[in-house]
């Protein structure tokens, strides 16, 4: 008995302890950072005499005594003994605890509570899908943080207390006509709401059946291929044709050289001149007769001149005419006699 009397009490114990600790957390203000906020505490018999201290986690951020501010500001207080806070944040939040003291040192008001710093929530956005195998459209309404916040849908401008989620679901047949939706969320500090969605659900018109059995992906690809083959040949065709202009100017270039060549060879009998013949005979010609020396012609023309004069008359006239015939012309010198001298 006494064993479990005694566990009993640890159990009292530790409830009652659990319990002040949930109440040290909990959050009695709430606010939005950024704004501003006057803490609730009034004391109307508030006088300069009066000692009044505030404090912030246990720490003093406002002290009077005798109408001097020692800690803090005079525009911070109103004349009731309430702090006010403004431009919130974050380190703002935590237990606030007022004090108000007689001269002689009693306690004449006390007050405390905790304040909670949450984020404004943003303008939700409203989007919706429409689902033809349920027959419904799926409205949904996003926000940035749906965690902690409440949510509220109007249709046509009329509240729909039962739904209260993220998602709402409405029959195509409620859609006959305009319908205008909006969605709200909302937390302990602040409210926004979204624009107006208009739903619009058609059918979609069914698809041609495909040609031959075949899928669209098919005829495509076979298209594809296609293209490709022919872009192919194409190129084939082109470099056959390169190639075949390419040779056909190879052989008109050979064709023309050789042109040259027989025309040069036509033109080589007829372009030797008499002189080169004299230059340089032939075989059939016959060679030239070596021309005598000076002193043979003196000698020949001595001799006969000596045997005039031992000739008898009728010799003599007999050489007379032979005096009177043409003399031989003169074979002229060729370039070959002139280098053999």
């Amino acid at each position: 008995m006494a064993c479990s009397a005694a566990t009993l009490s640890v159990f009292i114990l530790s409830g009652f302890i659990n319990l002040s600790a949930a109440n040290k957390n909990t959050c009695e203000l709430y606010a939005a950072v950024g704004q501003s906020l006057t803490l609730p505490f009034v004391y109307d018999r508030l006088e300069n005499s009066h000692v009044l201290r505030w404090t912030h986690n246990d720490s003093i951020i406002f002290y009077r005594q005798k109408g001097r501010v020692s800690v803090g500001k005079p525009a911070d207080i109103s004349t009731t003994g309430s702090l006010f806070l403004r431009n919130l944040q974050f380190s703002s939040a935590g237990a606030y605890e007022a004090n108000v003291l007689h001269s002689n040192g009693t306690l004449a008001k006390t007050w405390s509570g905790r304040l909670c710093l949450v984020p404004k929530v943003s303008k939700p956005q409203l989007t919706y899908s429409c689902d033809f195998k349920s027959s419904a459209v799926i409205l949904n309404c996003l926000a940035g943080n749906p965690q902690g916040l409440v949510f509220e849908w109007t249709l046509d401008e009329k509240t729909l207390p039962s739904e209260t989620k993220e998602k709402l679901s409405i029959s195509l047949a409620q859609l006959k006509g305009v319908r205008s939706f909006t969605c709200s969320v909302a937390n302990r500090v602040s409210k926004e709401r979204s624009d107006i969605v208009r739903p619009t659900c058609k059918r979609p018109t069914p698809s041609p059946p495909t040609l031959l059995c075949f899928t669209s992906k098919t005829v495509v690809a076979a298209f594809a291929g296609g293209a490709g083959l022919i872009l192919l040949l194409l190129t084939i065709i082109v470099i056959i044709c390169c190639c075949h202009r390419r040779s056909r100017k190879q052989m008109g270039r050979r064709d023309e050289k050789e042109l040259r060549v027989l025309s040069l060879s036509k033109r080589e009998p007829d372009s030797i001149s008499p002189d080169y013949e004299t230059m340089h005979p032939t075989e059939d010609s016959p060679p030239p007769s070596p021309k005598p020396s000076p002193r043979a012609c003196y000698a020949n023309v001595a001799q006969p001149e000596a045997q005039t004069e031992n000739r008898p008359p009728a010799q003599l006239s007999t050489a007379a005419e032979g005096k009177q015939q043409p003399s031989p012309v003169p074979k002229p010198r060729t370039r070959t006699q002139t280098a053999n001298i």
